[in-house]
């Protein structure tokens, strides 16, 4: 056995030659930030424009590195590019294939940065593109929650706590708790946009350059709001990252709970919703069923998501000012998450939209479990002048009683009810009814629907504003 062979064995059957496949493997990016083409083009075209019109390079050899550089994106586009982990990353890639194509001119195009203020870029440009598809996608998701409640603003169903019947509410008030979250995730997102709108190049590798380059001119040419102000943290930070993968994780929080609804609702023991068939699967073996796979996808690719936000925390949690090559790990978990969090905005839309609701099935169990309790604490104390603590003990009683009777609050007839408290009159039975209940509750941001047409209409101005002001809607 040769002395090579024999020395690949304790590097492993995957690697043709020893320690330096190994460092290859393990060094090159280019399996994952390909993905970033796009922004490393558009990056160094700025880069260019700017070197030219401060003197640093010739008019010419822009020219050259432009003309290269688009021939180079049409060549990714097309399918045509070659991609080599021996030059490791996205940078590296391009730049040989530029220098390939214009000779000399394209060693001119690194002056003034360096890789560090290159990758940050061109991560800061795709994180800051993503956000405004998430934002853009969660409009969607709110504009199809608003148009669901207003078709259900009267509808009656229970509200729980401890996922007991507790108050009787309506469908569309319930659903426009969803359109507050979604509303909070989407100034989240705002305002991640807003904080990560700086631009990185003209950094360098750590410390800025000694060439009298215009970053103000680079950060408006790539659509920033100003360059960053301190290059050792330009390079040596990911909370731009971070914080992408904190929203998303808080999305997915609040996607994965309505997804865990829409699971118990399409059960036949609730049947308060049917996911049509384009959001369902069957069973290989139980012809009877129909599961409401989208939903449970979405709940468990909520850990996914939260286990890449802790992963990149961890990665960044020791690291030194300023770069180190750690930081290469931070992609592959934004690009994972970024895709995860597309599909369960895109599904959780199409299944708000055409699910069917089933206000009957609600309206019936609104009425189980003595939902209207509050209602007849509340009216002996607005209307008999009991305070709340002891309208709390009558209206105990009185619950206790309807049970021993096997009855609804409502069944019971006012002999009864004056026997366990005489300042009970008829006029109670106005506040019995689940229907009489929800009306009642009339509160700013309260379930009555009149209410709940009242935040509608509250949402839909705002949403036109937004769109008004050029924000993705």
């Amino acid at each position: 056995m040769s002395q090579e062979k024999a020395s690949n064995r304790m590097w492993g059957g995957r690697f043709a030659s020893g320690p330096d496949a190994i460092m290859e493997a393990i060094n090159a990016s280019i399996g994952f930030d390909r993905k970033l083409y796009a922004q490393d083009i558009r990056g160094s075209l700025a880069h260019a424009a700017m070197l030219a019109k401060t003197g640093i390079i010739s008019a010419e050899d822009e020219q050259k590195i432009a003309d290269g550089l688009n021939t180079i994106l049409s060549e990714i586009e097309a399918g045509t590019f070659e991609f080599s982990t021996r030059l490791e990353d996205i940078h590296m890639n391009i730049e040989a294939r530029l220098a390939e194509l214009i000779g000399p001119a394209a060693g001119r195009l690194h002056t003034a940065r360096s890789r560090n203020d290159q990758v940050a870029l061109d991560f800061r440009l795709w994180v800051k593109e993503e956000l405004q598809r998430v934002d853009a996608a969660l409009g969607r998701l709110i504009n199809a929650f608003l148009t669901r409640a207003e078709e259900h603003a009267s509808s009656v169903m229970p509200g729980f706590t401890h996922l007991q019947t507790a108050q009787p509410v309506t469908f569309g008030h319930h659903l426009m708790a969803y359109v507050e979250m979604f509303g909070r995730d989407r100034t989240r997102v705002r305002a991640a946009i807003e904080r990560l709108d700086e631009c990185p190049l003209g950094a360098a590798a750590l410390a800025g350059t000694g060439f009298p380059i215009d970053r103000h001119m680079t950060a408006k040419t790539l659509g920033f709001r100003e360059p960053t102000r301190n290059s050792i943290d330009t390079v040596s930070d990911r909370d731009f990252a971070l914080e992408f993968l904190s929203v998303a994780a808080i999305c997915g929080t609040h996607l994965s709970r309505l997804a865990e609804e829409i699971v118990i609702w399409s059960t036949p023991q609730f049947g308060f919703i049917r996911l049509s068939d384009a959001f369902s699967t069957g069973s290989s073996i139980m012809p009877q069923k129909k599961n409401p796979d989208a939903a449970e996808l979405i709940r468990a690719k909520t850990g996914r998501i939260n286990g890449h936000l802790i992963g990149l925390l961890t990665v960044m949690k020791g690291l030194p000012l300023a770069y180190s090559k750690d930081m290469q790990e931070d992609k592959e978990a934004v690009f994972d998450v970024a895709e995860t969090l597309d599909l369960m905005l895109a599904a959780m839309t199409g299944m708000v939209g055409d699910m069917e609701v089933n206000a009957g099935a609600m309206k019936k169990a609104a009425g189980v479990g003595f939902s209207t309790a509050t209602d007849l604490a509340d009216w002996l104390v607005r209307e008999a002048g009991l305070p709340f603590r002891e309208a709390h003990h009558v209206t105990g009683k009185v619950v206790a009683l309807a049970e021993e009777r096997r009855c609804g609050l409502e069944k019971l007839p006012l002999e009864a009810l004056q026997a366990i408290h005489p300042a009970i009159t008829d006029e109670v039975y106005s506040v019995l009814s689940v229907a009489n209940s929800v009306r009642s509750r009339d509160s700013y941001g309260g379930t009555a629907p009149a209410q709940v047409r009242r935040q509608i209409r509250a949402w839909r101005k705002r949403l036109k504003r937004d769109a008004a002001a050029g924000k993705n809607v």
